[in-house]
C-alpha cells in the first residue's frame, strides 16, 4: 500500500515514516501544497495522509482541489486543530477521516487499516484464504496455522494480494505499493519475491496473469 505523507513537521514526518514502512507501507513524503498537488497528478498514491498546518498553503485547499478531480482517493487528514467546527470543515471538504495532533502511531495504523479495507474487497484485519491467513494487525502469516517467515517486501507484497483477492494486480501496481521513491528496484525484483512466496505457500496460490500481473482467488 502506498502512502503519500504531506507533513512540513521533518522530525515528525521522518518518525511516521519510520513506523509505517515497519508496518508494510510504501510512504513518499513531500512538505508543500504544491508538490502535494504536483504528485497527485502524476503518481496517484493509494491512501492520501494530509497535514492542514503547511507553509504556503492551508491543507483544506489542497483537498478541495483534489476533490474537483478525484472523488474516490482516500484522505486522512492530521491537524493541531481539534475543535469540532475545523473537524467538521474537514469532513464537509471531503475527508474520510480527521485525526488531532498530538496523537499515537498505533491510532494512525488503525485508522489506515480502516481506509485500507475500504479499498480492498476483504473486510476484516485478519484474512483468511485456503490455509493462509494474514493478520494486518500484528503482521503475522501462518499457513496451516503454522508461522511462515516472510521478508517485509514479502509480507507487502502478499498484503497487497490477499486484500484484494478476486482482483488482477498489475506489476506496476504491485511496485508502487513496494517501494518509495529512491528504492533500487532491479528490474525482476517483483518476480524473484513472487517466486519465493511460492516457495513458501505453494506454486497455486499466487496466480500468473499473462500480460496483466498476478492475483490470487477469492474463497
Amino acid at each position: 500500500m502506498q502512502i503519500l505523507l504531506v507533513e512540513d513537521d521533518r522530525p515528525l514526518a521522518a518518525s511516521l515514516q519510520k513506523a509505517l514502512v515497519k508496518s508494510g507501507y510504501a510512504i513518499n513524503h513531500v512538505e508543500t501544497g504544491k508538490a502535494a498537488l504536483h504528485t497527485l497528478q502524476v503518481e496517484k498514491p493509494d491512501i492520501l495522509v494530509l497535514d492542514i498546518g503547511l507553509p504556503d498553503t492551508d491543507g483544506i485547499s489542497i483537498l478541495k482541489a483534489l476533490r474537483k478531480t478525484d472523488k474516490e482517493l482516500p484522505v486522512l487528514l492530521l491537524t493541531a486543530r481539534d475543535s469540532v467546527e475545523d473537524k467538521v470543515q474537514g469532513l464537509d471538504s471531503g475527508a474520510d477521516d480527521y485525526l488531532a495532533k498530538p496523537f499515537e502511531v498505533t491510532e494512525l495504523l488503525a485508522r489506515l487499516r480502516v481506509l485500507e479495507r475500504r479499498l480492498g474487497t476483504v473486510k476484516t484485519s485478519a484474512i483468511k484464504i485456503g490455509g493462509v491467513n494474514l493478520d494486518t494487525v500484528d503482521h503475522v502469516v501462518t499457513l496451516e496455522g503454522k508461522d511462515l517467515e516472510l521478508s517485509r517486501k514479502e509480507y507487502m507484497l502478499l498484503k497487497s494480494l490477499m486484500e484484494n483477492a478476486g482482483r488482477v494486480q498489475t506489476r506496476s501496481t504491485l511496485e508502487n505499493r513496494l517501494y518509495s521513491w529512491g528504492e533500487e528496484v532491479a528490474s525482476n525484483a517483483l518476480e524473484v519475491h513472487i517466486h519465493h512466496l511460492r516457495k513458501k505457500l505453494g506454486n497455486e496460490f499466487i496466480k500468473t496473469i499473462r500480460g496483466v500481473g498476478y492475483k490470487v482467488s477469492a474463497q
